[in-house]
């Protein structure tokens, strides 16, 4: 049995998805990108508050579910420019005890919704 999973801590969905399924002990999270929930701009200043943005909507959609950044045990990081690489890495590892941190890949794509430059998705398990 799947319970959807929705917070209004988080972006509110913009099509016909929710922020996360959870199914049995696991949460399989739609991907975050930078807007900020209370006002539905985007975060772009700087790819570290872009990044930040994600990881602060991730927490809130895992938060909902009863969880943290510690039961994360996937990550998948799509991002515009190879380039950014370590400047998102940076923000991203600061979320995570580098001990305890999960299985991830990160993707170089062509595009992302709304024109951003990172977008990341989770599975957590309970």
């Amino acid at each position: 049995m799947k319970k959807i999973i929705i917070t209004d801590k988080a972006p509110a969905p913009i099509g016909p998805y929710n922020q996360a399924v959870l199914v049995g002990n696991t949460l399989y999270t739609s991907g975050q990108i930078a807007l900020n929930p209370e006002t539905m701009e985007l975060v772009i200043d700087t790819i570290e508050a872009e990044t930040n943005q994600v990881m602060q909507n991730m927490k809130a959609v895992l938060e909902a579910a009863g969880m943290t950044f510690e039961n994360v045990v996937k990550s998948t990081i799509y991002i515009m420019d190879m380039n950014d690489f370590a400047r998102i890495n940076s923000v991203y590892g600061s979320y995570f005890d580098e001990k305890t941190a999960p299985a991830r890949e990160t993707v170089q794509v062509a595009g992302l919704p709304k024109g951003v430059n990172v977008e990341i998705s989770m599975i957590a398990m309970n």
